[in-house]
């Protein structure tokens, strides 16, 4: 089995663990791949910290591998980062970051991101206020009557 192949069967078997809230062993299995960089295992590695899931909370931690899983373009770190801004947890709050965060992740499809934006249009939280940026957001997340 090459090194490539035995990574890879360690991020599965951490991302399991992971699902299936056996957090020690998912720390246990992904903080190495984390720390060499692959953005699945910061993502889970950052929510573990933040939460305190299978380890001490650690918010340095997590904004660290949140931070580097979203600028590698994977969406839902990008919305954990979006929401790390939004509510100052790990970070100091930035309404801006977080819109920007949010924006990345709803133009990849992510529903969550795209309502969250559409709140922060509809209220001029991070961003200018726009009703029609709102709605277009709204839309874009499935909802028809806005």
């Amino acid at each position: 089995m090459s090194e490539n192949e035995q990574l890879n069967m360690q991020l599965i078997s951490g991302i399991a663990a992971f699902e299936g809230k056996n957090f020690t062993v998912a720390v246990q299995t992904l903080s190495p791949l984390a720390d060499q960089g692959d953005p699945e295992a910061q993502y889970r590695v950052a929510i573990m910290a933040q939460n305190g899931l299978g380890m001490t909370v650690n918010e340095l931690l997590a904004f660290k591998y949140m931070k580097s899983a979203a600028e590698s373009g994977m969406a839902p770190a990008q919305h954990g980062l979006g929401f790390m801004y939004k509510v100052g947890e790990c970070v100091t709050q930035n309404s801006s970051k977080a819109a920007e965060w949010f924006r990345k992740s709803a133009e990849q499809g992510m529903a969550g991101s795209q309502t969250t934006l559409a709140m922060m249009y509809e209220q001029g939280d991070g961003v200018e206020k726009d009703a029609e940026e709102a709605r277009r957001w709204y839309r874009l997340a499935g909802f028809d009557e806005v």
